[in-house]
């Protein structure tokens, strides 16, 4: 008897009771009545939703890809995204002449911490979606934007004009290379 008590359950757990459950009454009212309007024609209205985007993402169409090979796509120092993190890519040419790019500023001084000896370094001006060398670039950190890999944010803009525009509808303050790398290497302490 405790045997098929036993086999019972065991199969009842196996097939996820698949009886169906007793619908409650205004469900099948709802369901009835459904029927009758459902002769007179109707448009369904479908809501449609974008997919979240984030800010620091473009299409892959319109990001440069400095780096070679098969991992050309992904951070030479974490391994994320290139084209997801775009609009805070920063890149720099090692002493063997090879180009690595990187998903932010902090992954550049992450690089630079480990003893990689680096040279002309750059960044992606949000605007124009180009590389840019960084001693031209006006950073402004801080902003309501989202951060890559650190929690103050870093945007690059080659001009001025763009940078106090950003600045000015999403907040931060505007620096120089320097110190936005200052603040960079404080992710490390």
């Amino acid at each position: 008897m405790l045997k098929i008590l036993l086999i019972s359950l065991s199969l009842l757990f196996i097939s996820g009771c698949a009886t169906k459950a007793p619908q409650p009454e205004h469900e099948t009212v709802a369901k009835k009545s459904t029927k009758k309007i459902n002769k007179v024609p109707h448009t369904v209205v479908k809501k449609v939703t974008k997919p979240h985007k984030m800010f620091q993402t473009v299409a892959k169409k319109d990001a440069v890809l400095l780096q070679k090979g098969k991992e050309k796509e992904h951070c030479v120092v974490c391994g994320m995204n290139l084209v997801m993190f775009y609009k805070t890519n920063h890149a720099a040419t090692d002493m063997n002449g090879t180009v690595n790019q990187y998903c932010s500023l902090h992954c550049l001084t992450d690089h630079l911490r480990q003893g990689v000896e680096l040279q002309n370094p750059k960044v992606v001006d949000i605007k124009s979606l180009k590389f840019i060398p960084v001693q031209e670039a006006y950073y402004v950190v801080g902003s309501k934007k989202p951060a890559t890999m650190s929690r103050v944010s870093k945007y690059a803009f080659k001009s001025l004009a763009d940078a106090k525009a950003f600045q000015k509808k999403n907040g931060g303050d505007i620096v120089d290379f320097y110190s936005a790398w200052q603040l960079a290497k404080k992710d490390f302490n």
